[in-house]
This record gives structure tokens, C-alpha cells and sequence, in this order.
């Protein structure tokens, strides 16, 4: 499945041309592609930390998966160029936030071209049932401009753990 992530208005980018994802699951795990087309050099990359869960990834270019089940409670996952993610369990939202056990952990790899990123992520275990997600990333420039991308926005500012951004409908799993 193909997505094209869209700028808030409130925060519009001044070198990154798109942001798209492609998703691909199978069985409990999803794979996603996050493409950011810019200007050659525009994009800050935080600095290799290596594969490690790690809080405050959100500050700057971090891509985001929310993932909602039956009901008001889902989950986050954060997944920085660096290699770096983080994972959180919430009851509904922003409220009962916990960090989320992860058996296996996320594998995160980056291509830098010329004219385009590549973030892609492999999250081992989502689950097989139904899902509900918001697809988004926050994307910092070497200008320090910072935009919010969301397959929707619902509100005046930008909000992923708005319900109403959780826009891709997934089945349950073959």
C-alpha cells in the first residue's frame, strides 16, 4: 500500500518536496518504506546511535507509526535515521502512556540519495487482527525548519495521536 504524507499547514517544510510510505505486512510483522524527497543536503539526520531504544526521538527527523486496535488505546513507535527507536503502549489519547516491551526490536535501515531519503523499518510484531494506523514523521532541516507530515490532520496544530489521523485500515492479517 502506497501513502502520501502531507505537510501541516501550520508547518510548511522549504526543502523537502514529499513524503510518502509504502507498507507491506505479512502475517504479524509490517514492513514500511518512508521516502523524503529534497534538496540535496536539506535533511538533518540525527548521527548514528545504532539499533537502541532510546526516548525524545520525536525532536527531530524521526519517522512515527501509531497503531490502534479495537477500542481507544494504541501504540507509538518512533523510528530515527540513526538507528534508534522507541515504542509506547497508551490507553487512549496521549493518557496512560507506558514504554511498550518489544521481544524482537525494530530493524531500521537509511539510503541517502541524492535527490531522496530512505528510511525503511522493519517492525517484527504489530499483531494479526484488524488495525488502525497513522502514518507520520516529523522532518527537521539543516535550516532548522521543522515540518509535522500526516496522512490527515485533523486539528489547528499538528496532533498524531488524534484519532482522526489514524486513516489506513488494515485487515486482519492472512
Amino acid at each position: 500500500m502506497d501513502c502520501i504524507l502531507l505537510p501541516h499547514p501550520t508547518t510548511p517544510p522549504r526543502s523537502i518536496v514529499s513524503v510518502a510510505c509504502t507498507l507491506r505486512r505479512t502475517g504479524a510483522a509490517l514492513d514500511l518504506r518512508y521516502t523524503i524527497a529534497a534538496a540535496p543536503g536539506a535533511l538533518l539526520l540525527a548521527p548514528g546511535a545504532g539499533q537502541e531504544r532510546t526516548d525524545g526521538l520525536w525532536r527531530t527527523t524521526c519517522m512515527e507509526l501509531f497503531v490502534g486496535d479495537a477500542g481507544e488505546a494504541y501504540r507509538e513507535y518512533n523510528f530515527s535515521p540513526s538507528g534508534a527507536w522507541a515504542a509506547y503502549a497508551f490507553g487512549a489519547r496521549r493518557t496512560g502512556m507506558a514504554t511498550l516491551p518489544m521481544v524482537t526490536q525494530p530493524r531500521i535501515e537509511v539510503c541517502e540519495g541524492d535527490d531522496a531519503t530512505l528510511v525503511s523499518v522493519h517492525l517484527p510484531d504489530v499483531g494479526t487482527g484488524s488495525l488502525r494506523l497513522g502514518i507520520t514523521a516529523v522532518i527537521e532541516e539543516r535550516s532548522g525548519t521543522k515540518s509535522y507530515w500526516a496522512l490527515r490532520h485533523a486539528g489547528d496544530a499538528p496532533d498524531f495521536h488524534d484519532p482522526d489521523c489514524f486513516v489506513v485500515q488494515l485487515p486482519p492479517a492472512d
